[in-house]
This record gives C-alpha cells, structure tokens and sequence, in this order.
C-alpha cells in the first residue's frame, strides 16, 4: 500500500467509525472527510466537488420536488385511507393496503409515506382492537421492498446509477432492477403477512398508555383568592421556570390560554395545567394560595384547544437532527418551535426526568403541545418526522386538479423514461418546470422539499469514494478480497458483496454504504471480467434492504416510537427478511448477470 492509500484508508475508517457512534450528523461527518482529503492534497477541487456534479444525486434533488408535490395534493393518501376502512382483518391488510403502498414505494419518496400512513394504521388497529406494534415494522419494511422495484424508487438505486455513469458505464434501465426487486418485494408481503405478526409483540401504542396513565402526564392547580402573586405575570409569580414542570395551558371561565407567554397574568380562580415530572408538583403545592386539584376529571386530549389554535401532536426525532446530544432545555425548544415538549419516550418507555434535562437521542418519540400553524412550518424539518395523532388530521391540498395534476405530471414522466425518450434527470427536469409553471408547488415549497443534508451526504460520499479509486485503494481491497472468496466460486464473491454493504447499511447510512461499496464492486468485476452492472444491482439492494435496525433506515426509525419497539424487535423480525432478500437477491443476479 502507497502513503496515499494508507492516509484515504484511515480516513475512511475515522469517517466509519464517526458515522457508526453519531459524533455529528451523517452528512456533516462524511463532509469533514472530504474537506481533509482536498486540504491534504489527495483531491484536487473538482474531484472533491465531483459529487455535487452527479447526475444522480441532481435527479434525486428534483425527485424530492415531484414527491413531495404528489404527497402535498393528498389525493394518493385519500385513496389508500379510504380503501383501508373496509378492510377487516390484518391479513386483508396485506393485499388492499401494503400491496398498493409497495407499488407507491416504487415511484414516491418511501419518507413521507411512512410518516402519513402510520396514524392512519395505528387508527384502524385501535378500531379493530390489533396493536399496532403488529403492523408498523411491516409498513416500513414494504415500502423499502417497493423502493427496489424501480430506479427512481430510493436515492439510493439513483446515486450507484450516477456513479456507474461517471465510471463510463450505460447505468440502470428504468425497470432493470425489477428483476430483483418484483421477486423480493411479492415475497416480502408473504412473509409480513405469514410471519411477522407471529414474531412480532404486542404492545400497548403510546397513545393507549397516555389515556391510560393521564395523571403522569399532567396535573391541574387552581388559584385561590390568598395566591400572593394574582393580577401578576407567569414570571412575576415564579412559575416560568420550574424544576421539570412547564405550564402549558390555563383555564379561565370559558377562555383557555395556550401556549401561556411570560407575560400571561395570573388571576384568582383560574386553573392551572402542568406538565412534566408530575411527581415534583408537591414542590408547588407548598406556594400559598394554589391547591391541587386531586379529583380533576381533565383528560390529556382536553388540552387541545376547541377552536384549532392549539394541537397535540407526537414527533419523531431524525437521524440529522440538530437537537441531538442536547438537552431539550438547551435547544432552546420552546421558542425555537413554538411548542412544549409534554413526555418524551424511548424504547416503549417513558423516560421519567425533568423535561429539560432529557438529552434526546434519534428515534425518541415527543409529544408535543403546538400551535395551529405547527405542521405548516415544520413539516418537513430535517429535526424530527410529524406525525398526527390524537385526531389531529394533516392538511392537505383540497384543489383535486392540482393534485390530479401533479399525479398525471409523475406518470407521464415515468412513461416516457421507460420507453427511452428521456433520461431519468430530464424526465425529473421537465417535471418540475411543469408543476412550477402550472403552480402546483411554489419555489418556497421546491425548496422545502429538497432534503439538503441527504444532498450533501452523498455527494461527498461521492468524494470519498472518487479518492478510493484515485490512490488505488479500492483496486486493493478488492484484490485482497478476491484472494480469500475466488476460490469459493462467483456466487460467493456476489454474497460477500452483499453481506458487506448490507453490514454497512445497518450500522452507517444506506447512501454512505453504496458509495463506498460500488468502486470496490465496479474493481471486483474488471478483475474477474464479469459484468458489473450484477454487481452494481447487488450493492443497490443490499444497501437498500435495512431490516435490522430501527437505525439503518429512516422508515424503520420512523415507527420506532410510536410502534413501541425494542431495539431486539427489529432483530427479531428483520433477521429472517435480511437473509430471504439476500438469498434471492445473490440467485437472480448470479444467474442474470455473472
């Protein structure tokens, strides 16, 4: 090995290991190894800046505005809401609900189907009395199958085809990787509605044990007429900042004040909502003049404001979120996103400590007292996933053209990529000038629905793998690797590809492991003469199959929270999957490809 292979191997590895123990946000660590191998010289300018060039990651940029025009008309929610309503038992949901969703998976953004429908199917199993925990993990996991059946269906089938590209190669046909991923998905529903519910737990959904156990959760005070502090402010009368208690609402006469400001004046006989660490209200008790209300027959949806101003809503905590490795309290959450943080959850419990102090961790599950507008601002905040509940409905766009529009807009364009008129990022181009023209979505909202730090995790994934080739290492490692498998026969080199970047997969990021795994694949196959579209396609699906974790994948950390998983749940059930998909995954491609 070179000086220079040996410098781009150990930064690889520090940027493995920062991924793996989350010491930034994913796209900041793989961004802070690109900018070390540009400052050391082993990338020039436009080698580093390469990625940002890639026609795959470019075309999942103006995927994101297609998506998330066809999620904002609502009309593909609606259908599948409304489909699901009649279905009446878990195996029926398999074929009118999981089968149509798998084949959305194909064109649409797997993201924010998740986020839609997980209320909705949490809904349906409290009508039919199944928990939810039964159903969530095979949602993800459908729609990560579907993801498979088509190039545009996940960012990453799109990035190992904009790499092939900038090797010189024809990359992916539109339907190329149905060859696999057909198969995969029709026996991924089979097994989600044979044998996942047998392996999966039941457990009591966060919103059953919030009705259940509404007293840890809030607790009312009322002001007599001896409170020292009446006709004064929130601060005045010392209850802004209370040791793990927040004062989330107040209730006069008819009148209900939420959220309560600073400035909010407390009068005699109004009635106080806590929040919080409920077994610190005794401290309060001890203040002159406010009395406990032990006998309140006040229940947690009732802090919902009746006029809509304000909304409980439970969030999801993201893989990129700023407010990791902080605590709530010095996120400064309330004011940042006007909203109050009411319990926080993990691994299916609550976590009993002051709410300002709790250091939040992705996949925590918060619920959350907001305002009105709080969906509108921050629903598609790379800090956390929104997810409606306790009948809070999401809105959507009530003009049916548009959204009809919008729709004929997406089969169109497929259309004429399969047919081989356009490539993939013209057919995404023209779509987005069509739906900004016909007004569909605004620029604001284009903007909004680019996930820039996907962006900018794989094009300087990009980076890092362009230095992989450049100094050989990747050339190297997979000589190595062909010393020990070759003798083992073709297949077993297919399987060793894909046991890699699935590993990778599981424990980084599914973009992070395709980039590093194709130029070692792309080195593999020119050694052994092979074709290295089988290859590529082996890397793509292995990268996209996470079952494992809830970490691996942003579907399955998703419904994490509000499912009531354990982290041995995705174990449990995802195993088995893992190794179906891998096994037909190596058979089809030996026998179509090497």
């Amino acid at each position: 090995m070179t000086l220079e292979m040996v410098l781009v191997l150990m930064i690889t590895i520090a940027m493995f290991v920062g991924l793996l123990f989350e010491v930034a946000r994913p796209d900041m660590v793989v961004f802070t190894a690109l900018g070390i191998l540009l400052l050391t010289g082993i990338l020039t300018p436009d080698e580093a800046l390469k990625g940002f060039s890639n026609e795959g990651m470019l075309t999942i940029a103006l995927l994101f505005i297609v998506a998330g025009a066809v999620q904002k008309s609502g009309v593909t929610d609606r259908l599948v809401s409304k489909w699901l309503q009649n279905t009446r038992s878990m195996a029926g949901v398999t074929g009118k609900f999981f089968a149509p969703l798998s084949l959305f998976s194909a064109f649409l953004n797997n993201t924010p189907i998740v986020v839609t429908f997980t209320p909705v199917l949490r809904k349906w199993c409290h009508d039919k009395g199944i928990a939810p925990s039964k159903l969530l993990i095979p949602l993800s996991y459908v729609t990560i199958l579907g993801g498979t059946i088509t190039l545009m269906g996940t960012s990453t089938n799109l990035v190992v085809h904009g790499m092939l590209k900038d090797y010189g190669f024809g990359g992916f046909s539109f339907f190329q990787l149905a060859i696999v991923g057909v198969p995969v998905t029709v026996i991924g529903l089979v097994y989600v509605t044979l044998i996942a519910p047998k392996i999966l737990p039941s457990y009591k959904s966060f919103q059953d044990k919030m009705r259940e156990n509404t007293r840890e959760y809030i607790a009312e005070l009322t002001v007599g007429s001896d409170f020292p502090y009446t006709n004064q402010s929130v601060v005045e009368a010392g209850l802004r900042d209370l040791e793990g208690l927040f004062l989330i609402e107040i209730l006069r006469d008819n009148e209900i004040i939420s959220p309560v400001s600073s400035h909010t004046v407390i009068r005699a006989n109004d009635r106080l909502i806590f929040t919080g660490l409920i077994s610190t209200i005794a401290d309060l008790e001890k203040i002159k003049g406010l009395y406990l209300e032990t006998g309140t027959d006040l229940k947690l949806e009732d802090l919902k404001n009746g006029d809509g101003q304000t909304q409980l809503l439970e969030a999801v905590v993201s893989h990129d979120s700023s407010l990791l490795n902080k605590t709530i309290k010095q996120s400064q959450f309330r004011s940042r996103y006007d909203a109050g943080v009411i319990a926080v959850h993990r691994n299916n419990e609550r976590i009993q400590s002051k709410i300002g102090d709790i250091v939040l961790k992705p996949g925590d599950t918060l619920l959350l007292l907001t305002g009105d507008h709080f969906i509108d601002n921050h629903q598609h905040s790379d800090d956390f996933y929104v997810i409606s509940s306790l009948g809070t409905p999401k809105k959507l766009n009530e003009d049916p053209v548009k959204g009809w529009f919008s729709i004929i807009v997406l089969i169109a364009m497929v259309m004429l990529v399969a047919v081989g008129l356009l490539s993939m990022f013209k057919a995404m181009l023209l779509a987005v000038l069509l739906l900004l023209i016909g007004r569909v979505v605004t620029p604001n909202e284009a903007a909004g629905y680019m996930q820039f730090h996907v962006l900018l995790l794989i094009a300087s994934a990009i980076g890092v793998g362009t230095a992989m080739t450049k100094t050989g290492l990747a050339d190297y490692i997979a000589q190595q690797t062909l010393s020990l498998v070759e003798p083992l026969g073709l297949l077993a080199i297919v399987v060793l590809v894909y046991l890699l970047t699935n590993l990778f997969t599981e424990l980084i990021t599914n973009a992070a492991a395709a980039v590093l795994m194709l130029p070692i694949a792309i080195e593999m196959a020119g050694q052994l003469n092979i074709d290295p579209i089988g290859l590529a396609v082996t890397v793509a699906i292995a990268a996209s199959a996470s079952f494992v974790t809830p970490i691996g994948y942003q579907t399955n950390l998703i419904v994490y929270g509000p499912g009531g998983y354990k982290f041995s749940d995705y174990i449990k059930v995802g195993l088995p999957l893992s190794l179906i998909v891998m096994i037909v995954t190596t058979m089809i491609i030996s026998q179509v490809w090497i």
